[in-house]
């Protein structure tokens, strides 16, 4: 059996985001279902105002995560890299189902991501957060929209809003489903509770600057 150590990767602020994150999330899918009469947990009126009250939340949190990254240099987390990232998606598509190995283990608070990791959370920052809020705010102030000069119908942008939350809820599943892959099922949920991390000590590291 390898012998393992113990690193610790997640801050405490970054620990209080993440939950926090995940809460106003599945808040923003179950009042937008709502709102769509997918689901019938609430009126229109009620659904909407939780919603834009979880949408403003998690805007806020958001440039507290931003400000955060930049200031303690946590942002090196998501300079993509292409070390590995063979290794990660057939490990991801094959291995897992086999028992093989994990090929990447963090080795500090700066490497916590592997290289799927950083392109997917790169991604959902540069694309998909920009998309969602945008749209978002463009629904909150539909009204102002003469007084803006924009002649747009509101059709095509809440549907561009809707298709973002479907890849949100996809990354939600895809998320959850991944954080109980741990060694044992609840190790990565328990490091994101904790701060603190097992890793085998023979697996070898991947060093990005």
């Amino acid at each position: 059996m390898s012998k393992v150590k113990r690193i610790y990767l997640f801050y405490g602020f970054e620990r209080l985001w993440h939950w926090t994150q995940v809460f106003l999330c599945l808040g923003l899918v179950v009042t937008g279902f709502t709102i769509h009469g997918t689901l019938h947990l609430a009126d229109f009126k009620t659904a909407w105002y939780w919603h834009t009250r979880f949408g403003w939340a998690l805007a806020i949190l958001l440039g507290l995560e931003i400000f955060w990254l930049l200031t303690t240099g946590q942002w090196k987390n998501y300079i993509p890299t292409t070390q590995k990232v063979k290794d990660v998606a057939m490990y991801y598509a094959v291995g897992i189902f086999r028992g093989d190995p994990h090929p990447y283990h963090p080795h500090d608070p700066y490497s916590k991501l592997n290289p799927l990791q950083r392109l997917a959370y790169l991604g959902i920052q540069l694309v998909l957060v920009p998309l969602m809020v945008i749209t978002g705010l463009l629904m909150i102030y539909y009204n102002k929209w003469p007084n803006w000069g924009i002649g747009w119908r509101i059709g095509p942008v809440a549907i561009l809003h809707t298709i973002g939350a479907f890849f949100v809820l996809m990354f939600v599943i895809g998320h959850i489903y991944l954080a109980t892959t741990g060694h044992p099922w609840y190790a990565h949920i328990l490091a994101m509770i904790t701060g603190w991390e097992e890793i085998p000590e023979d697996e070898g590291e991947l060093h990005v600057v």
